[in-house]
């Protein structure tokens, strides 16, 4: 069965709104098995239907883990009333030791502690892998074969980038606390934008 343009854009926009996580081609792909709809044309429709959104209030973004209908950055201030609970506040410890991982991934614990200066925490660690932005990708070769840690898409979507290549450069030096201090509030103010 074939499927003209307008409604194969109307079915994969109602898929994108209806799904609780973002969508991959591939995903939309096998979603439109039956209709025999090539990559090609699903990217073609995405890119229409990211036109289609360029100046409303929803956007279509694509992140790590495929494309989701999210309302604008700039909105985020206003629209936070929307929702009753406040934004988990994470400690500056648990910043830090997220950024050491995103930037210098695959890393052990004790690579953290050494770099940090102090010892990381087992809640810290618990709380990365919990919120889904840290998993373990294998252990490293010397004695006590200690795990290595790496960020996962969930991170990447969270943060609202494709992939690592677009978190900001590390900071030099004599900027780095202020830097961190603007993390934190990012990290607190960060809210799902997600449409649901």
């Amino acid at each position: 069965m074939s499927m003209h343009d307008q409604q194969l854009k109307q079915v994969i926009e109602a898929a994108l709104f209806a799904a609780d996580e973002p969508l991959s081609v591939d995903q939309l792909k096998e979603l439109l098995a039956a209709q025999q709809v090539s990559k090609a044309k699903i990217q073609t429709t995405l890119s229409a239907l990211q036109q289609d959104y360029q100046n409303r209030g929803v956007q279509l973004q694509q992140v790590a883990s495929g494309y989701r209908f999210q309302t604008r950055t700039e909105l985020g201030s206003i629209l936070a009333g929307l929702w009753q609970e406040k934004p988990p506040k994470y400690s500056q410890a648990l910043l830090e030791t997220l950024a050491l991982i995103a930037y210098r991934q695959p890393i052990t614990r004790g690579d953290i502690e050494e770099i940090r200066g102090v010892s990381v925490s087992s809640q810290i660690m618990k709380t990365l892998q919990e919120r889904g932005w840290v998993k373990v990708v294998g252990q490293r070769e010397v004695p006590g074969r200690p795990q290595l840690y790496a960020t996962t898409a969930e991170f990447l979507d969270y943060f609202n980038v494709k992939d690592l290549a677009e978190l900001p450069p590390i900071p030099s030096s004599e900027n780095a606390q202020q830097a961190t201090a603007t993390e934190s509030t990012t990290a607190e103010t960060a809210t799902d934008q997600r449409v649901h």
